[in-house]
């Protein structure tokens, strides 16, 4: 008789083993999970979501709370681990929130929300529109019986805050990957209060027929203008940089400079991006020598600064001490 090396099964459970060369308890079988989701007000269970695999997302989790509970739409629901914890991203996983296989999450009603995208083509659309309507008179605010030319400076300021707004839009349509995720409509509100109030102060400030140039008259405004054009480049470029980075699976989570000189800020700062941006309101604000200007200058330049502070921070924390060397905005300073 010939011999195969390999004894036959002697009962009908040895079977598969023989078969698959591995005993059935060793295959690899899901651990679903259950999730319990509570009302953060009043602590209520509210629903159980059962079967849950561990590499599911906090958003699949939504859309499944809200098919058992058509009430909570997934834009409107806010998930949280502790009733005042910080809210889940939607990307996050289920396997990431607890060891064992009972996960209990809190819900919260966000009320009215709005796409990101949405967000900032409000935002931005806004100050450009407002400007213009300033700069062309649209709007009789002025002393009609006041005739006097314009300088240059005017003209110059208007191109320059339009190039801003208009390149703000076209990023986000065709350069930024926005999350798509829901932020709440009270968030758009206060964006659109803040860019569209500011630029009616300055809109209506350095287009009075009365406004008077800054005080090195071209020796000011001249430099100023080149400065802000190449703080404008040196933005696109780094925010074109960043988006092209985000595409490819490189493990370091920042660019990094290349043969653009716009991009070598990437060896000194983590975020070049609002280090051009705030040189290029500077610039606006020197150029025209108003309050205003230089007030939103300023309030721009706190906004970016602690923005840059936070994500100088994870950089580090992600860099394991690699990037200690780099500021956040400002080259060996901040």
């Amino acid at each position: 008789m010939f011999s195969t090396g390999r004894a036959l099964p002697r009962s009908f459970y040895g079977f598969p083993q023989f078969v698959l060369g591995q005993p059935l308890a060793h295959r690899h079988r899901p651990s679903y999970m259950e999730v319990e989701v509570l009302d953060q007000r009043t602590g209520r269970l509210i629903y159980v979501i059962d079967k849950v695999h561990p590499s599911s997302t906090v958003l699949e989790l939504k859309n499944r709370f809200h098919k058992a509970c058509p009430g909570w739409y997934p834009s409107r629901t806010g998930l949280r681990v502790e009733p005042n914890g910080p809210f889940l991203r939607d990307t996050c996983l289920v396997r990431t929130l607890a060891s064992s296989s009972l996960v209990t999450l809190y819900s919260t009603d966000l009320g009215q929300q709005v796409g990101w995208t949405t967000v900032f083509l409000t935002q931005y659309i806004g100050p450009l529109l407002i400007y213009l309507m300033f700069y062309f008179h649209t709007w009789n605010l002025y002393d009609s019986s006041i005739k006097k030319q314009r300088p240059l400076v005017v003209h110059l300021a208007c191109f320059c805050h339009s190039l801003h707004y208009v390149k703000h839009l076209l990023e986000t349509l065709y350069v930024h990957r926005l999350s798509d995720g829901y932020t709440p409509l009270r968030n758009l509100l206060k964006g659109c209060a803040f860019y569209w109030g500011f630029t009616s102060w300055l809109g209506y400030y350095v287009n009075h027929p009365l406004y008077t140039p800054p005080y090195f008259a071209n020796k000011q405004i001249i430099p100023s203008f080149f400065s802000f054009l190449l703080c404008e480049a040196g933005n696109f470029f780094i925010n074109m940089a960043l988006a092209q980075h985000s595409h490819t699976a490189s493990p370091s989570p920042y660019p990094k400079a290349t043969c653009n000189p716009f991009t070598w800020l990437f060896m000194v700062v983590h975020c070049p991006q609002y280090t051009y941006e705030i040189g290029a309101w500077i610039s606006l604000a020197i150029m025209t020598q108003t309050v205003p200007v230089a007030v939103f200058a300023a309030l721009v330049s706190i906004q970016k600064l602690l923005r840059a502070r936070r994500r100088h921070h994870r950089h580090q924390k992600q860099s394991s001490g690699g990037g200690q060397c780099r500021a956040a905005v400002i080259p060996f300073l901040l």
